[in-house]
């Protein structure tokens, strides 16, 4: 499976941006696709996930309200759409796809594919 992650960019904070991630390959050998992102000097954390199976959703505490994740089947594509970004969220944005009906959403252990990252720099 073959991941291709986009839609990063600069806005002020206040500001939207919609990430989009592609799918292509065995995507029939997945079960769920999530966004992870990792901040410079700081660990990759779980940001939001979406279960094919179900559209069961899950979301990091902080982008609640804020963030959602929706998915277009027949394109293979998750889609992030992230309004009121705040500086905190600047980060490079990983998209990932893997694991079973039983995995966990959150875990980033659970995606056996990852994309190559794009950059969201969210400005004060």
């Amino acid at each position: 499976v073959q991941l291709q992650a986009s839609g990063g960019g600069l806005v002020q904070a206040g500001g939207s941006l919609r990430l989009s991630c592609a799918a292509s390959g065995r995507t029939s050998s997945t079960n769920m696709m999530g966004w992870f992102r990792q901040a410079p000097g700081k660990e990759r954390e779980f940001v939001a996930a979406i279960r094919w199976s179900d559209s069961t959703t899950d979301y990091k505490d902080s982008v609640k309200g804020r963030f959602t994740i929706s998915r277009d089947n027949a394109k293979s594509t998750v889609y992030l759409q992230m309004n009121s970004l705040k500086p905190e969220d600047s980060a490079v944005y990983y998209c990932a796809a893997g694991g079973t009906f039983y995995s966990d959403l959150f875990a980033p252990n659970a995606y056996r594919f990852w994309g190559q990252g794009t950059l969201v720099t969210v400005s004060s």
